[in-house]
Formats: C-alpha cells, sequence, structure tokens
C-alpha cells in the first residue's frame, strides 16, 4: 500500500515536472534594438558595503543607449559605508543617481518601501530591478528589454550564484531549480513565484495596480507586485530561458542566513494561488517517502526513489546547460540532499512561527 501511495506521489512529481519544463522553454519574440524602450534600473542597498562596488562596476557596464538608461540606487538606512562607496563611486556618472529612504510610504516597510521610493521618480518604461550583491551581464538591461512587445507587462530573467564548494554548489543548483519553476509556472500563466533580484516591469502596469503601497504588505515584494499585474488580466508575463539575462549573485555564508533566507520565502509563499499547493504538496510527500526508504526499502521503492533523482538531474540539465552552468551539476547530490531536508522542515516551521528576520530588521 506504501508503494502505491509513493508511486502516485512521484507520479505526479514527475508530471509537475514536464509541465514547468515545458513551460519553461518556449520562445518569446523581441523587438528591434531602435525600439528600445526607456529603462530605469534600480538597485535597494542596506549596509552593503562589502559588495555594492562589484554590483555597481557591472551596472557600469551595461550596453544600452546612455539616453534611455537611467539607474537609481537607493541607500536604505545603512548603518555601515555603503553610502558613501555609492557616492564616490557614481561622482561624475550621469546616468547613475542616488537617493535615501527618509520614510516608510503607507504601511510599506525595508525594501519594499525603498523600491517604492525610487519607482515614484522613475523616468524609464520599465523598471529592472537586481540586487545590491548581485552582478549582471553587460547585455543584461538590453536583453530583458527587448522583451517588451506591446502586450508584455513583466519580463523575469533567471540567476545564478558564485560557487566556492559544496555549502554554496547546492544553494546555486536550488536557485536554477525554483526559477525554473517560477519560468515553467509564469509562461503556461499559473504564477507561483518569482525573484526580484533579476526582475522586471512595465511601470505603467506597477501604476495601474496601485504600486506597492496599494498592496497588502509582504516579505516578498518581487512576487506581490507580479501577481497583482497577473490579476490585471491585461498583460503577459514571460519567463524566457536567455544566458544573455543571467544575473550573478552571492550565496549565504552560513547557515543561520541561509535557514532566514527560506524562511523569508516560505512565509512569502503561503499566500500562493491553489496550484502553488498542490505543487507544494507533490514535492512534500515525495520527499517524505524517499526518507523512509530504509524502513520500506525494496527494489521497487529503489527504482522510485532512483527515477525520481534522473528527473531531477533531467529537469536541472537542460537549463544549466543553456545557461552556460553545467558544470555546477557537480554538486546535484548536495543539492538532493539539501532538497530533501529543507522541503520536508519549512512547513512546520512556518507553522510554528512566521517572524522573519531581514536585513537587520524584523517582520
Amino acid at each position: 500500500m506504501l508503494e502505491l501511495i509513493f508511486l502516485i506521489c512521484v507520479a505526479g512529481y514527475f508530471i509537475q515536472i514536464i509541465f514547468f519544463f515545458i513551460g519553461a522553454g518556449r520562445k518569446f519574440e523581441k523587438i528591434s534594438d531602435e525600439n528600445l524602450p526607456k529603462v530605469t534600473v534600480v538597485v535597494a542597498a542596506r549596509n552593503e558595503e562589502e559588495n555594492i562596488i562589484r554590483c555597481l562596476d557591472s551596472l557600469e557596464k551595461l550596453i544600452y543607449p546612455e539616453e534611455k538608461i537611467q539607474i537609481i540606487l537607493v541607500d536604505d538606512n545603512s548603518t555601515d559605508n555603503t553610502g558613501k562607496l555609492i557616492d564616490d563611486f557614481i561622482k561624475d556618472k550621469k546616468k547613475f543617481r542616488k537617493i535615501e529612504t527618509r520614510q516608510e510610504i503607507g504601511i510599506l516597510k525595508g525594501k519594499t518601501n525603498a523600491l517604492a521610493t525610487a519607482i515614484a521618480i522613475a523616468s524609464g518604461e520599465i523598471i529592472l530591478t537586481t540586487d545590491a550583491d548581485c552582478a549582471v551581464s553587460p547585455a543584461w538591461a538590453k536583453t530583458i528589454a527587448s522583451y517588451y512587445k506591446d502586450d508584455v507587462g513583466v519580463v523575469n530573467g533567471y540567476t545564478t550564484q558564485e560557487i566556492t564548494g559544496g555549502f554554496s554548489g547546492m544553494q546555486a543548483i536550488d536557485f536554477i531549480f525554483l526559477l525554473t519553476v517560477a519560468a515553467g509556472t509564469i509562461n503556461l500563466n499559473v504564477p507561483i513565484t518569482c525573484i526580484g533580484n533579476n526582475m522586471s516591469y512595465r511601470k505603467k502596469s506597477y501604476d495601474e495596480v496601485g504600486g506597492y503601497e496599494n498592496l497588502p504588505f509582504s516579505v516578498t515584494e518581487d512576487f506581490n507586485i507580479l501577481n497583482a499585474i497577473h490579476k490585471l488580466g491585461k498583460y503577459k508575463l514571460v519567463y524566457p530561458l536567455d544566458k544573455e539575462a543571467l544575473v550573478s549573485s552571492l550565496t549565504c555564508r552560513d547557515l543561520i542566513s541561509l535557514f532566514r533566507q527560506k524562511k523569508r520565502w516560505a512565509v512569502g509563499g503561503v499566500k500562493v494561488p491553489p496550484v502553488g499547493y498542490i505543487v507544494f504538496a507533490f514535492g512534500f510527500f515525495t520527499h517524505v517517502f524517499i526518507l523512509l526508504t530504509p524502513l520500506f526499502f525494496s527494489m521497487t521503492w529503489l527504482y522510485l526513489v532512483v527515477f525520481k533523482l534522473f528527473t531531477d538531474f533531467f529537469f536541472l540539465y537542460h537549463v544549466h546547460n543553456v545557461l552556460g552552468l553545467k558544470k555546477n551539476l557537480f554538486y546535484f547530490f548536495h543539492f538532493e540532499i539539501y532538497y530533501l531536508i529543507y522541503v520536508i522542515i519549512l512547513p512546520f516551521i512556518v507553522a510554528i512561527n512566521r517572524k522573519v528576520i531581514w536585513k537587520d530588521r524584523k517582520f
């Protein structure tokens, strides 16, 4: 009986993966270079003195018509040297502008408030967001903007992470796994997640939902705005698998920061649509049964475990290959162990306590 239930879970998990794979592989038309819209890149930074120069260097190298790009850097009440480093870097660089968050807009807090403050003064038709611990490719802004046909409201891109060993390797693969799920569901018009360090939206669509200040506060502000634009029902949301739109971020340094990141995402994920809970349920119960393998071992059971691992590898291989990250799959089994643990544990943690610590702030 347990083997049959395990089989049903693995079958459901496999069917989901196929749908994600099909969705993530969708192709989208691009506009010509001469029709590229004016864009505003927004980076909210709080206590990022160790990372901000790396980010600014990459933004300075963006290939985009000078008269069509604006970069707004928000010093979000940093208590370290972040603000001064930004000031020194952008001196005499016309496309950069630094602002500071002085007060909260309505109920907005933290990063959401910083983003809303910047978007309020943005001159671009398209808003692109990334994080202060990220480095963008020179073609990033141009590639993302090129997908903005007239009916497109949101364009997302993939993010990888710098790998120095097994701990960072498992995080990097997990990022790509989760973003491919996000891409698959978004491209099939049933969005359940996204990430703001490689995201963009039409300012008109942002204004139509009333901006962040008109939405319920969420610690996952990226999915909050994506879902609001989706509900308008008049814009397409696209998530192209495009190497030129890749962003590189830094991994969490230790277990505490990794735990806080995962918990924040999980708390924000509580508000996903029903289909998100179905996706999670198949993943959760499939991993529970894998954990029970030593207690109920049989050849059939083993075949199901191996099939699940093969499914994950197949899913990840294609995306990593297209993005030029195939070497990262060396840490595939690190990821599988990590994935097994957090998928099972996180729901219980969130059920007990939804307090989130993010950038030295409690939410």
